[in-house]
């Protein structure tokens, strides 16, 4: 029999909310590093330049722009190519880097060189695997620029050989 004085012990519910806090941190940390394991990409390999590059020689460098048919201004450089080398060069990859008033990187290009052939009209510059450079051949080439940075100082840009393929 229970006196009145006397209270039954009423079971305390656990409060799990600490619990299910803690499972929920763990569980986002979880995805956020599959995640980040699942989408990262394979490290890049460095490919050493070729030491082709050595046997090529940019000479010549002239400047230009024309105002193409839509109206926007397109620059050019015009130069020689010369390959001291024994090889046949069927692609060339071209650095080029224009600098600002203060000598810092303004805008940085990497294009692939083409030489001038006539096509009966006019000189239209094509793609080297189509008119390989053969061994001790000089050529003139051209590199064409759709747009190049208002930073730009207007001196010759820095002009570097970045990848040679030959055969």
């Amino acid at each position: 029999m229970e006196s009145l004085g006397q209270q039954n012990p009423v079971a305390e519910e656990r409060d799990n909310s600490r619990l299910i806090i803690i499972i929920a941190v763990v569980v986002v940390i979880g995805l956020a590093l599959a995640a980040a394991f699942f989408l990262r990409e394979p490290p890049k390999k460095i490919v050493p330049p070729s030491p082709y590059i050595a046997q090529l020689k940019l000479s010549d460098f002239k400047m230009s722009a024309a105002e193409n048919f839509i109206g926007a201004t397109v620059s050019y450089i015009d130069g020689t190519i010369t390959n001291t080398g024994n090889k046949t060069v069927t692609r060339v990859i071209v650095q080029v880097n224009f600098l600002d008033s203060m000598s810092q990187l303004a805008q940085r290009e990497e294009l692939p060189l083409r030489l001038f052939r006539n096509n009966g009209a006019y000189n239209e510059p094509v793609d080297l695997n189509v008119a390989p450079l053969g061994p001790g051949q000089s050529e003139p080439f051209r590199l064409t620029f759709d747009s190049i940075s208002a930073q730009w100082n207007h001196q010759y840009p820095d002009l570097k050989i970045r990848d040679v393929t030959v055969k």
